[in-house]
C-alpha cells in the first residue's frame, strides 16, 4: 500500500538512537551526524519505490559528503513478515551497491515510531544542530525513476541546509510502501482487564 509523508515539523529535534549496522557494530545518531547536516533515511530492501531511486540516493549521498552532510539509512520493516528485509539481506544489498552510508537495523521499530516514519523511502533532513529542516521526496520518482533531468529536490534541500541552515519553503511529500509494522502485543487474562480499566 502506497502512502505519503506528512508536512515537515520544522525545528523538531532529532531523537537520539543507537542501532546495529551491517558492519556488525552499534552506531549512534551523534556518532554518525554530519558537521553541517544529517540525512536520516528510512529505507528497506524489497520496496519498489526504494529500488527505483537507490542509484540516485547513492549518487546524492556521495555528492553531499564533501558539503559536510552525512547520511544514515535505517531499515524498520518486520523481517518476519518480509524476509527480504532481514539483516542478512541488508548486509548483502549494502555490499552489492557499495553503500556510502551506514545501514542500520531498527529491530524493535522504536526509532521509526519515534520519528513517526510512515513509508519507505522516508527522508528527514536535519541541520547542524539536528533540527528538522526538510521532510520530502528525493525527486518526482515513484515506482519508476523520474526522467534523468528531474529536479533533485532532496539534494538541493540538503545543500541549502548545509550552506544556510534551513530548507526550502516548498517541500513535496515522499511516497512509498507503508512500513511493515510488527503486530502489537495483546494483553491477556487479568492483565487485559486491568489495562482496559486503566484506559
Amino acid at each position: 500500500m502506497a502512502v505519503t509523508t506528512p508536512i515537515a515539523d520544522v525545528g523538531w529535534k532529532a531523537e537520539p538512537f543507537r542501532l546495529k549496522g551491517v558492519d556488525g557494530r552499534m552506531h549512534s545518531l551523534r556518532e554518525l551526524a554530519g558537521p553541517r547536516g544529517t540525512l536520516v533515511m528510512f529505507i528497506c530492501n524489497h520496496c519498489p519505490y526504494v529500488q527505483a531511486v537507490l542509484p540516485r540516493i547513492i549518487r546524492d549521498v556521495r555528492e553531499l559528503l564533501p558539503l559536510g552532510v552525512h547520511a544514515i539509512a535505517i531499515n524498520p520493516n518486520d523481517e518476519h513478515s518480509h524476509a527480504d528485509d532481514s539483516f542478512e539481506r541488508m548486509k548483502a544489498v549494502s555490499k552489492e551497491w557499495l553503500f556510502p552510508f551506514h545501514y542500520l537495523h531498527d529491530t524493535t521499530q522504536s526509532v521509526a515510531r519515534a520519528y513517526d516514519a510512515v513509508c519507505t523511502p522516508d527522508f528527514y533532513g536535519f541541520d547542524a544542530d539536528l533540527r528538522l529542516q526538510y521532510r520530502g521526496r528525493l525527486d518526482a520518482s515513484r515506482k519508476e525513476a523520474a526522467p534523468d533531468d528531474a529536479e533533485r529536490e532532496l539534494f538541493d534541500a540538503m545543500r541549502l541546509i548545509a550552506h544556510y541552515g534551513y530548507g526550502p519553503g516548498e517541500q513535496h511529500p515522499s511516497m512509498g510502501c507503508s512500513i511493515k509494522w510488527k503486530p502489537l502485543p495483546q494483553p491477556q487474562g487479568d492483565e487485559d482487564m486491568d489495562w482496559q480499566m486503566a484506559m
